[in-house]
């Protein structure tokens, strides 16, 4: 693995559960540096799930004991119930409250400025789609508008994924909402813009959490339904964005050290099916592996046309 640089930042993606991935890699990391990933990162940026990371680590916890988290806590907070047997009729499948206790165990009751107050302090950007404004918000812990925000309170609007949770604070939902599934743009600009890091000073790191398989088959498109949009065209678009991201990175901020790491999964596991975690841990030696042996992501994102020069 080629040396960081001297300032390094981290990017998340959402995911659910299979942010499992995510934190196995990372154990994986600590390991190989022999040090907390927290005495590493001094910026993260997470969205749903990214964002429970990202605040660990700005909390001070290992990713050894974020994978515990995840490891112990799918089945209480993914647990069936009479909402996911009657869903769609019911407003949300899973209440926040097995999340919320699971997170004060290990935030307690910190506020998002307690990040920056810290020794070193630590920029931990959260993304949260507010529908009263319909907006992106980004929850930063040097901003005023955020700095008495409890931890607890951002992650879970973060998280609040539209039909699997309850929206938060009765506006927020999930940050991937918007465009910011893939934070890692977010991340390089908050690096650049925000802390005044220079590029060719700075390691970013972007960790996806699992590229879904392409299992539709020619022709099929043509026959579907209307119920039978909704799957696709949301992957669609979610799909499109993180690449996006990507792309503006590579495109924008070229001087930086980015380094994108995704594998692909052999088949889709649901954001909250806490029965695939033997699975996403192999999948998170396979991306701890990636970061360790420097195998970025080689999905290719296809570039716009250019312009013809005779216009």
């Amino acid at each position: 693995m080629k040396p960081f640089r001297k300032n390094v930042a981290l990017a998340i993606d959402g995911g659910g559960i299979r942010g499992v991935i995510v934190t196995r890699a990372l154990s994986m990391l600590e390991r190989h540096l022999k040090q907390p990933v927290h005495n590493v990162f001094r910026l993260a940026a997470g969205t749903s799930t990214g964002s429970i990371i990202s605040a660990g680590i700005g909390a001070g916890l290992t990713a050894a004991q974020l994978h515990r988290l995840y490891i112990s806590l799918g089945d209480a907070i993914f647990k069936k119930s009479w909402r996911t047997f009657f869903w769609p009729l019911t407003r949300f499948r899973y209440p926040h409250g097995p999340l919320a206790t699971a997170l004060h165990e290990y935030l307690g009751d910190k506020k998002m400025g307690d990040f920056w107050t810290a020794t070193p302090p630590t920029d931990v950007v959260i993304t949260t789609f507010d529908l009263l404004s319909n907006k992106t918000c980004f929850v930063k812990p040097w901003k005023p508008d955020y700095q008495e925000w409890p931890i607890i309170m951002a992650i879970l609007a973060s998280s609040s994924v539209p039909t699997y949770f309850p929206v938060a604070a009765g506006r927020y939902v999930d940050g991937g909402v918007g465009s910011y599934a893939n934070p890692c743009y977010l991340a390089a600009y908050e690096a650049r813009f925000c802390l005044q890091w220079d590029p060719k000073e700075t390691t970013l790191i972007s960790l996806g959490t699992g590229r879904d398989p392409q299992t539709l088959k020619p022709g099929q498109p043509g026959r579907f339904m209307a119920w039978d949009w909704l799957s696709p065209t949301l992957g669609a678009f979610l799909s499109s964005a993180d690449d996006q991201q990507v792309r503006l990175v590579d495109t924008f901020f070229q001087d930086l050290d980015f380094r994108r790491f995704q594998v692909d999964l052999s088949e889709a596991i649901p954001m909250d099916d806490p029965q695939q975690i033997p699975k996403l841990i192999e999948y998170g030696d396979k991306m701890g592996n990636m970061i360790l042996n420097d195998q970025m992501d080689g999905a290719i994102v296809e570039k716009p046309d250019p312009m013809p020069e005779s216009i």
